[in-house]
């Protein structure tokens, strides 16, 4: 475990790799030699007009690795969060300063597509969301308005699948997303992030709404997810 920052209101913000209950690091040490930092942190403030959110965040965030943000309401894990796929450009009072590379590339360089960033880096919200639309239309959702050529059935299928939803739905595809239960919902709404071919996952306290077994399936998924995603998870 490592502090790394204080938030302005003196509360500890904290990463921990790999430390989200009842998610166990199987990695060998040669195994972790060859992994790289996906993210480079360094310096990271982030303000809503006048009010400073994040405050002097360095850190780094290791390919298929599970890391959690972690710390209590209001210390400004969910912003951080958000830095890392640019989210935050979506709030016009918001400013990030210091410099958060990916892969090498610096993610709030001028010439980065933002659009592609968000495509890569996928992300799952505290609240399922699932689109008014059916639980295929959902998933093949971001394959149809990146026009990626795939075959549309076979990528709702494949994500589904490593969502550990398929088996549930596989003959109700046409049917509401809304008629799913809350976990299955979030399930649906990782899937949708996973059609996409994301390289990271964020995912900001996607149990905090589930009840235990829901939760329980959630955190089994991310340990199968990890063999070929980067996941950072904001939680408690």
């Amino acid at each position: 475990m490592s502090t790394i920052s204080d938030s302005p209101d003196t509360h500890d913000l904290e990463v921990h790799a790999t430390s989200v209950h009842r998610v166990e690091n199987a990695m060998k040490e040669s195994e972790a030699a060859h992994r790289e930092a996906v993210f480079v942190a360094s310096d990271v403030h982030v303000s809503y007009g006048d009010h400073l959110a994040v405050a002097g965040v360095s850190m780094e965030i290791m390919q298929r690795d599970i890391t959690a943000i972690i710390g209590p309401s209001g210390c400004g894990k969910s912003t951080l969060l958000r830095c890392f796929n640019r989210m935050n450009d979506f709030v016009p009072s918001a400013r990030v300063d210091g410099t958060i590379r990916y892969h090498g590339e610096d993610l709030y360089d001028s010439k980065v597509d933002a659009a592609e960033v968000r495509r890569r880096i996928g992300m799952v919200f505290q609240k399922p969301n699932p689109f008014p639309k059916s639980i295929f239309d959902n998933v093949a959702y971001g394959p149809r308005i990146n026009r990626m050529k795939v075959d549309l059935a076979a990528t709702v299928e494949e994500a589904l699948t490593r969502a550990a939803l398929w088996d549930e739905v596989k003959d109700k595809l046409k049917k509401s997303a809304f008629a799913l239960s809350g976990g299955q919902q979030q399930r649906l709404c990782i899937a949708r992030a996973l059609a996409v071919k994301p390289d990271v996952i964020l995912m900001d306290e996607p149990c905090s709404a589930l009840d235990p077994i829901a939760t329980a399936r959630i955190e089994d998924l991310m340990v199968e997810l990890k063999r070929d995603y980067t996941i950072v998870i904001v939680t408690h």
